[in-house]
């Protein structure tokens, strides 16, 4: 379910240590896939790596503009989805997006909204990035059961 490579993933920024959870979620808002990133790293540089375990042919991608790159879009284009990613307002060329489709993006706000009810998710307390990453597994389990 989860990739989480060697080393701990907490990023020492100002306040502090932190980690990033990028997670993938099907139509329902039900979790698929996630990675553990620090939290000083930005979103895109792990995109490709979120969405390799899966097939896009057919399939919509919608992200944040953190994601806006057309690297990645040309990824998912290649790989048969169609991205639906909001260009950020310095980008000279925009990108044209159906904002119906993209206002199903919260389904991913909704289940970090679910995890953040874990208090083992919400608190962090773990100090080693295979342990959290077993609360973030865990904690998707709950979602699906419930």
């Amino acid at each position: 379910m989860g990739v989480v490579k060697k080393g701990l993933h907490k990023g020492r920024g100002i306040g502090g240590l932190s980690t990033k959870v990028h997670a993938v979620v099907d139509g329902l808002g039900n979790p698929l896939h996630f990675l553990l990133s620090p939290g000083t790293r930005n979103d895109i540089v792990y995109a490709q790596a979120l969405l390799e375990p899966f097939d896009l042919r057919g399939k919509k991608v919608l992200a944040d503009m953190g994601y806006d790159q057309e690297v990645l879009c040309e990824y998912i284009r290649q790989r048969g989805g169609d991205p639906v990613i909001p260009s950020r307002i310095s980008n000279r060329i925009q990108r044209d997006i159906d904002e119906d489709e993209y206002s199903e993006r919260h389904l991913v706000e909704n289940l970090f909204q679910k995890l953040k009810n874990h208090r083992r998710f919400a608190t962090r307390y773990d100090k080693l990035d295979t342990h959290f990453a077993s609360v973030v597994a865990l904690s998707f389990i709950l979602i699906w059961l419930v």
